[in-house]
């Protein structure tokens, strides 16, 4: 039985499923007149330094998110290394970390000497394994850094329960989860500390930016003396005596960035329905394709800062390299995912990471093998990444499922193409 022409993949010789332009499809961040008006305002002020946008800015994300205090950050790397030197890690200290993640999430830890000790992430969510994670914790275990990747909340029932059993800390890396909610709660409240990154990309963005989130005024106060002098000038007990030097960090948001943040901010909840909508009309029509879309369990409430997916190979039928090939023949944007593993990087591997640590001599430490996370490596291989088409018309997303229809259901005559 011949294949019509319009059902002929297109790395056969079929014509392309895709033809719409994607460009304003997933034209990202969306920076409009607002956002403009906002930059001159400070601008105009002449106060392009310590404006007092940033204090509303951190008003902004603890009304947004529940919690006591906010501290804004120049970065979300800043913020995280704030949420680090909060808790008091202690040259030697261990903290359990995810190895699939952006380097921020772990990296900040080795300047205060504590050590990061890679954990399996499991497969539904992406986030870490809580069995691994229990498995690691020793007697110089310390806290646990949960990351939401891909806007996907963790899974904060068994690790909450983890860290309230051991007696750890949290620090919840939110950097992808803007609007996320795990049971009704918002993600960056759930962590003893939580860190927003308003990176240009990110669902929030401010340019670069970043906030640490608390309820403790300790954390708090510990993170003001790190890094902006003029903020522990103004700290009511006696850690204000270090404003002449603040711990030998400056930290502080720009205002500029600070203003595009508040009204990224004030508009998330409406652009992440958009988002949201179109992933799940996507997603639908994968899932019965054979791909797995990781919308979550009914008690989360997820976002998409990126848009990952893993196929079903015996039901799709092709190599993952292969699929890319036929989907990008198509007209797809599809890549692999952008996050190398951390544990496998050279930093770690060949031993650098002691020379930032600056550990004392003879201290046991954990040597980091690529092989370490078998299950992290294979699932990290499986992943396929796609557009999130944050703008996207409804036309253009059901191009892409026509795409992957054509694709999946001449994976044999594919296959035997290349002999």
């Amino acid at each position: 039985m011949e294949t019509a022409a319009n059902e002929l993949p297109a790395i056969l010789g079929g014509e392309p499923a895709v033809t719409l332009d994607q460009a304003e499809a997933n034209r990202w961040p969306v920076i409009t007149e607002e956002e403009e008006q906002a930059v001159l305002e400070v601008m105009r002020s002449g106060d392009i330094t310590t404006h007092p946008i940033a204090r509303e800015l951190e008003r902004d994300y603890a009304t947004f998110t529940g919690r006591k205090f906010a501290l804004s950050h120049n970065n979300g790397t800043s913020a995280l290394m704030a949420a680090f030197f909060a808790l008091g890690l202690k040259p030697g200290d261990e903290v359990l970390v995810p190895t699939a993640t952006f380097w921020a999430s772990v990296i900040p830890m080795l300047w205060l000497g504590a050590v990061p000790v890679f954990c399996e992430s499991e497969p539904e969510r992406l986030g870490l394994d809580p069995a691994d994670v229990e498995s690691k914790i020793t007697g110089k275990t310390r806290a646990i850094v949960v990351v939401h990747l891909w806007g996907l909340p963790s899974r904060m029932t068994e690790l909450q329960a983890i860290a309230a059993r051991h007696g750890l800390k949290i620090i919840e890396d939110a950097s992808h989860a803007h609007g996320a909610k795990w049971r009704g709660r918002m993600c960056g409240s759930l962590g003893d500390i939580s860190v927003f990154s308003l990176q240009g990309d990110k669902l929030a963005p401010g340019g670069e930016g970043g906030l640490f989130l608390c309820d403790d005024e300790t954390y708090l106060e510990r993170a003001t003396c790190m890094g902006d002098m003029m903020r522990i000038l103004e700290l009511p007990t006696p850690a204000a005596r270090f404003a002449g030097t603040t711990f030998g960090i400056k930290t502080r948001i720009a205002p500029v960035s600070a203003a595009i943040a508040r009204v990224q901010l004030r508009h998330l909840a409406k652009r992440n329905e958009r988002r949201n909508a179109n992933l799940v009309h996507l997603s639908e029509a994968l899932e019965a394709l054979g791909f797995h879309t990781y919308l979550g369990p009914g008690h989360v409430e997820r976002v998409y800062f990126e848009y990952l997916i893993r196929p079903d190979s015996e039901r799709v039928g092709l190599p993952l390299d292969l699929l890319i090939e036929a989907l990008e023949a198509e007209g797809c944007q599809a890549q692999r995912p952008r996050y190398p593993l951390l544990h496998q990087q050279p930093l770690f591997t060949e031993g650098t990471w002691r020379e930032i640590a600056r550990l004392p001599v003879g201290l046991p430490v954990p040597e980091y093998a690529p092989d370490a996370l078998p299950n992290t490596q294979l699932g990290n291989m499986q992943l396929l990444k796609l557009p999130a088409f944050p703008n996207a018309e409804r036309a253009l997303l059901d191009q892409y499922i026509t795409a992957f229809r054509k694709v999946v259901g001449q994976a044999g005559a594919i296959r035997a193409s290349r002999g």
